[in-house]
């Protein structure tokens, strides 16, 4: 738990367009000063959450080779990303796996968070009584 009046999260970039990962500013990329903190990311294609990924170091560094490595798997899929500044790194993991558990997205990977499973709702089942028929688990 963090302690009293300290951030887990203690800044954001929300919705930036990639084309900033290209800006510099002198003889290093913008994106590389203004996000040199560890945290987690989200790269959009327009407003859908593309994936869901996390820097141990370097915010910038991570989300500009994402932009700038064409081999790179996530390369041709976004256009915008938010990203969370998240500086002690024992929290990085669990701000993550929040963000896939509560995000539609095409990450692959399972949040590190026990799933509370929804129970049968089904007629005639404990428990149903105003269950409506389309509940999705």
């Amino acid at each position: 738990m963090a302690k009293e009046g300290k951030r887990i999260i203690t800044g954001y970039a929300r919705m930036w367009p990639r084309c900033v990962c290209t800006v510099k500013d002198g003889r290093m990329l913008l994106i590389k000063k203004l996000l040199e903190q560890p945290g987690v990311y989200v790269l959009y294609w327009n407003d859908r959450p593309y994936y869901i990924g996390k820097a141990t170091k370097k915010l910038g560094s991570r989300i500009s080779a994402h932009a700038n490595r064409p081999n790179t798997k996530y390369y041709n899929f976004w256009n915008f990303f938010s990203a969370f500044v998240v500086p002690d790194k024992k929290y990085i993991g669990e701000v993550e796996s929040l963000l896939i558990a509560a995000t539609p997205s095409e990450n692959r990977a399972e949040p590190k968070i026990p799933r509370i499973k929804l129970p049968d709702l089904s007629p005639g089942r404990t428990g149903a009584a105003g269950a409506s028929a389309g509940v999705t688990r």
